[in-house]
């Protein structure tokens, strides 16, 4: 039962066109306008990194964290037409529901995030084989807490509210996490240092031959998985009770 709901999860993801434009097409775009005229600048902001990889990776990580909150408006679309009930009867048991939806979003997240790479590279940049893995390991350790997130707002918000909030709350996060201007300093600079979001992007400095994050970063990671899974479990929870 739980390998044919993950594969129908999959399927069906695959088959939705235009969620496919907007959560691939969209960083794409920008990423090209962006990082385009600036593919030559190898000191951006005096940080000693390339500008292409730097937009590369807040791109990517923009992209990610986008398909990986996405499961949240599948799910608000289940509970609307009673869909999620109709599985609860069945012997699909609720980690098995939740991890098909955090898989799938995982599998979006990481498309997101190769096709970046691709144009990345047709923009010259270059970086040593181990430096991407580590790089995109850094990345997807970072999406953990989104991937609760999603699944958290899937079971608070409605068809009409989810929409607005995903996005509000993606592009929030991109902001204040560094994708589309370095924050060195100042309160931003405190309070981006507290977001998940800080840390994917921050994942750039190891394709420049940077360390990896510091135990900060780590911590921030697993502070927010933590509450965010925890709110997750809460509000499934909360959901099937009223049912």
């Amino acid at each position: 039962m739980t390998s044919t709901y993950m594969r129908f999860e999959l399927l069906r993801t695959f088959r939705n066109a235009r969620f496919f434009i907007f959560s691939f097409g969209f960083p794409l775009i920008l990423y090209f306008l962006i990082a385009g005229p600036q593919k030559n600048d190898d000191d951006f902001g005096g940080t000693g990194l390339n500008a292409a990889l730097y937009y590369m990776i807040g791109l990517a990580a923009f992209g990610a964290m986008m398909a990986t909150i996405s499961s949240g408006a599948r799910i608000a679309g289940e509970r609307q037409v009673g869909w999620n009930r109709q599985l609860r009867i069945t012997p699909l048991k609720a980690p098995s529901y939740i991890g098909a939806k955090v898989v799938t979003a995982y599998v979006m997240a990481i498309c997101s995030i190769l096709l970046l790479y691709l144009a990345g590279i047709s923009l010259g940049v270059s970086i040593p084989l181990g430096r991407w893995v580590e790089m995109t390991l850094l990345m997807l350790v970072g999406l953990v807490p989104f991937a609760a997130l999603g699944v958290l707002i899937g079971h608070l918000m409605t068809v009409d509210t989810i929409g607005p909030v995903m996005g509000g709350v993606t592009s929030l996060l991109a902001l204040l996490g560094g994708t589309w201007f370095l924050i060195t300093s100042g309160f931003l600079y405190h309070v981006a240092k507290l977001l998940p979001s800080y840390w994917i992007v921050q994942a750039s400095h190891v394709g420049a031959g940077g360390s990896a994050w510091p135990p900060e970063g780590w911590i921030v990671i697993g502070v927010w998985t933590v509450i965010l899974t925890r709110l997750a479990m809460w509000a499934y929870r909360r959901d099937t009770k009223r049912v």
